[in-house]
């Protein structure tokens, strides 16, 4: 960042910028890394900007899209309510995929700065100017230079000339320096040979919306008749309002230390263990397990998607099973004991017998991170633009910034999901290092309290880099309040996730309000789909509601952004309430936490919403309408019968 070593008095070099630019936002890290914004977003800038003295500064931010050489700009305007303040913003429309790089110029406005001071001097009824207006008509002609041939070179030539005419009446030259024309003119040739630029400048990400907005859905092609019989399920997916369809690993599976059900160490023959133990005789990363399909049939499921809109997402888990290609053509992209053997994968209490870590810092590392990118991008070529990343954090992070840049360089629409359920500080690194979105500790966050304090968090300090996804559950997480809070609980954690972030996801199985756990503290499934097929079909009772929630997401953009969150008081700790406004969009959500009995409260609604004294509201889930008013607004909520209400304030109401 500028101005934060002293310039060396040197003879004959130019004097040091009069102006200090500083606090410069959005910057992560004093831009070791780039902030993210998606493509109709628009990015503002602020900073504080001022110079010594009282002249006139101005400052304008400097934008170059991703793929060119010329830059634009657009004039930045004070935030304070007086004129001369110090803090400034500007606006830079994000219109294109890729990497951007954005700045801040200001400058002393010498023109206006005097014009500045003849006006306070003819307000003190000073007569004798002429000093004034001779400085004015160099000022002007200095413009007038600056401003080349044209319209605007006329007009401050021949101000400059009536301004430093002094046999003309003083009153015609002050008349000829502060025409409204002449005032314009100047405004577009200013002086900028002293500018200060912030150097260098920052990068900011720019992602497709997707990356900030959508609903997924999860499931195991295994349990839906493979490629082909998953492909027959996309056009229900669509009419229930998802975006993205995420599929775990869909390579060949190791045989060796096969896991079978509930992740017994002994498989039986027709098991057909975990898809994340990845490779065998058929092929690595790179390959399709033939049980699942050819690669004529993943080409017709992503056609398929793409016909509905949907986005099809694919796992990423950098991992191998014992009898994957690599272990046999690369033994050296692998951590050998001093005994020769191989350390098989653990998150304790976690065991993965049948999965071998890859050694990114190995003496050939150079060729293993080569061979990933080239995984990676290989699907890309095949249809793929979404990665959820298993286990990102167990992987070093400039892996992931090399890598995410390499393919996004080449393709600016791939988007990475960070499944990291880890430290906050590796979390908020992979969000900084690339990843497009991440996991969060949402599902571990049923309290009220912990709830607001969470979700402000990222939808404030973090919101630059770190894009929330609140899967409700996942094929590893199954939270005791599922498994005990029966359907109500599910009501209330889908209706949390769908509508606190602008990106959430279920895995198949929570429509059914499949609860069971292997154990009791636990958070495993019994019978777990990891290890065993299923015989899956869309036909949960939730559904209803689950297309109800997509279709309003799509319809309301409050629901699309992570920004414009308020938490609504209730006085009751079991009831939640929160409203997102974007523009005149305004969607009031309240949820009963409790799913074992009913609550009520008082919803208060602040003046500070930006709503009408007297209002009417449309539950997006069932279509019914009420009469709310600023302040406090009676709800009651009964398990069984209704979790929560999502409103959308009428328009014109």
């Amino acid at each position: 960042m500028p101005g934060l070593t002293s310039p060396t008095p040197r003879r004959g070099s130019p004097a040091p910028s009069r102006i200090t630019i500083r606090g410069a936002e959005p910057v992560l890290d004093a831009g070791r890394y780039a902030a993210k914004r998606t493509v109709g977003e628009t990015l503002t800038v602020t900073a504080e900007v001022f110079a010594d003295g009282h002249d006139v500064v101005r400052a304008a931010v400097r934008w170059l899209p991703p793929g060119k050489r010329k830059w634009s700009e657009a004039p930045m305007r004070h935030l304070d309510a007086h004129i001369d303040g110090d803090n400034w913003a500007g606006e830079v429309p994000i219109d294109a995929l890729g990497r951007w790089q954005w700045t801040i110029e200001a400058w002393v406005d010498q023109l206006a700065s005097w014009r500045h001071e003849l006006s306070r001097k003819l307000e003190a009824a000073q007569d004798d100017l002429g000093s004034e207006l001779a400085e004015g008509a160099l000022l002007l002609a200095a413009a007038a230079a600056r401003a080349g041939k044209g319209s605007d070179h006329r007009v401050l030539a021949s101000a400059a000339e009536a301004t430093g005419d002094e046999d003309a009446a003083q009153d015609d030259r002050v008349r000829a320096a502060l025409a409204d024309a002449v005032v314009s003119a100047s405004a577009r040739h200013p002086d900028r040979s002293t500018a200060a630029t912030l150097d260098p400048p920052i990068e900011l990400d720019a992602d497709p919306q997707r990356a900030l907005f959508g609903s997924w859905y999860e499931l195991f092609p295994r349990s839906f008749g493979g490629l082909t019989g998953t492909a027959q399920v996309v056009p229900q997916l669509a009419d229930l309002g998802f975006d993205v369809l995420y599929l775990p690993p869909i390579h060949p599976i190791g045989r060796k230390n096969r896991k079978g059900p509930n992740n017994s160490l002994t498989a039986g023959p027709s098991d057909p263990g975990s898809p994340w133990a990845i490779g065998a005789a058929e092929g690595g990363h790179e390959a399709l397990h033939p049980d699942l399909g050819t690669f004529d049939d993943f080409a017709a499921l992503v056609q398929t998607c793409e016909q509905h809109d949907i986005a099809l997402a694919l796992d990423l888990a950098f991992q191998c099973s014992a009898d994957h290609p690599w272990l046999t053509e690369h033994p050296e992209w692998f951590h050998h004991r001093p005994d020769g053997t191989l350390k098989y994968a653990e998150n304790p209490p976690k065991r993965y017998q049948d999965i071998y870590n890859l050694d990114f810092g190995c003496s050939t590392w150079t060729e293993l991170w080569a061979a990933l990118r080239d995984v990676t991008l290989g699907w890309v070529d095949r249809g793929v633009k979404v990665f959820r990343v298993d286990n990102p954090h167990t992987k070093p992070l400039a892996f992931w910034e090399w890598m995410i840049r390499e393919v996004r360089t080449k393709h600016p629409d791939v988007i990475f999901l960070a499944e990291a359920f880890t430290r906050q500080a590796m979390m908020r690194a992979l969000g900084k290092a690339g990843f497009n979105q991440s996991y969060t500790y949402f599902t571990w966050k049923n309290e009220k309290q912990e709830l607001e304090e969470y979700v402000t968090e990222l939808t404030t300090e973090m919101a630059d880099y770190y894009r929330p996804n609140f899967f409700a559950n996942t094929p590893d997480i199954l939270h005791a309040y599922l498994q005990h809070g029966g359907p109500p609980a599910f009501e209330a954690r889908l209706v949390l996730a769908a509508t606190l972030s602008p990106t959430y996801g279920i895995y198949s199985g929570f429509e059914n309000f499949e609860g069971t756990a292997v154990r009791e503290g636990s958070e495993e499934y019994l019978d777990s789909e990891k290890y065993e097929a299923h015989n899956r079909s869309l036909d949960g009772p939730l559904l209803p509601m689950v297309k109800a929630l997509n279709h309003a997401r799509r319809a309301h953009p409050a629901l699309q952004q992570l920004r414009g969150l308020t938490f609504l008081d209730t006085a009751n700790h079991d009831l939640i309430a929160y409203a997102r406004r974007v523009g005149t969009d305004t969607v009031i959500t309240t949820v009963n936490l409790n799913p074992h009995h009913a609550q009520e409260g008082l919803i208060t609604v602040p003046a500070s919403l930006g709503v009408p004294p007297v209002y009417t509201v449309r539950d997006l889930l069932d279509g019914a309408t009420y009469q709310w008013r600023l302040g406090g607004n009676y709800v009651r909520l009964v398990p069984g019968e209704r979790q929560a209400h999502v409103f959308a304030v009428e328009a014109g109401s």
